[in-house]
């Protein structure tokens, strides 16, 4: 019997995550069924309820409601817990099971397909919603040195408290970065859906650094201030997105997909 799996968001027609998982599903001889469903914004617990009544065996959450999917969850994985923010749920004998999957994708894409080691590097990580609060734990387990930058100061302050007891990662407004340089810079934010650029001031990227934003499939305003700011590798976040969806899947299926060919038959 065919396994049935989705992913949630709004909007989610552009999700590439029902093309991705295919393709791993035929790689690996997995039998599962994937799509892309869209859920109102006041109606997401009820899809997630329907999808569980009808038997899914489980689904990826993008934006808007990783947070709201960490509230559902009746048991959470170490990562999920530590991001407070939720992209992979398995569906197991009625009850809802949380991971996080989007800071080892990004990890195993920056260093892994980048070969960019982050450790001791210096890394900006804009925005403080659930994209940053998915990765910053595993950019720290790295060994990055971190900033958090954020239109609102409050909420990047917030989200780094919780690392007081553990090691140094700064809050700062885009306003205080000035002067300051960076090995890696990453865009975690939502300005690239709106095609702006967070209010980032000039001379921010170190000699070979990397600008990486999330957002893919577009040259966003981001990756062109980089490019015009001497930033010397530039990479958007396809690689991430696919290798989230392998780690999603390997929680699912407990079979590793191969991503490099999925990758580079994105690319196409």
């Amino acid at each position: 019997m065919t396994d049935q799996y989705a992913v949630i968001g709004h909007p989610v027609s552009h999700s590439k995550s029902p093309q991705i998982h295919q393709a791993f599903a035929a790689q690996t001889q997995q039998d599962i069924s994937y799509e892309a469903i869209e859920a109102p914004l006041d109606g997401f617990k009820s899809t997630i309820e329907r999808l569980v009544s009808e038997g899914y065996k489980g689904c990826n959450v993008t934006v808007p409601f990783k947070f709201e999917a960490f509230q559902l969850c009746k048991q959470l994985s170490g990562r999920a817990s530590a991001a407070h923010a939720v992209n992979t749920l398995l569906f197991r004998d009625g009850q809802i099971l949380g991971d996080n999957t989007d800071g080892a994708g990004l990890l195993a894409d920056i260093e892994q397909n980048l070969h960019c080691k982050l450790l001791f590097k210096k890394v900006l990580l804009m925005g403080a919603g659930g994209a940053a609060h998915g990765v910053i734990w595993q950019l720290f387990n790295a060994g990055a040195s971190i900033v958090v930058a954020n239109r609102n100061v409050d909420k990047a302050q917030q989200m780094v408290a919780e690392f007081a007891p553990y090691g140094t990662v700064f809050a700062s407004s885009y306003e205080a970065l000035a002067g300051k340089k960076f090995d890696v810079i990453i865009n975690a934010t939502s300005s690239s859906l709106a095609d702006e650029l967070p209010p980032l001031p000039e001379g921010l990227f170190a000699p070979e650094s990397l600008a990486y934003d999330m957002m893919y499939g577009r040259q966003t305003p981001f990756l062109k201030f980089a490019a015009a700011q001497g930033a010397t590798r530039l990479a958007d976040g396809l690689g991430m997105l696919v290798e989230q969806a392998a780690e999603a899947f390997c929680k699912w299926r407990e079979v590793r997909p191969d991503t490099a060919p999925v990758i580079a038959r994105l690319r196409e």
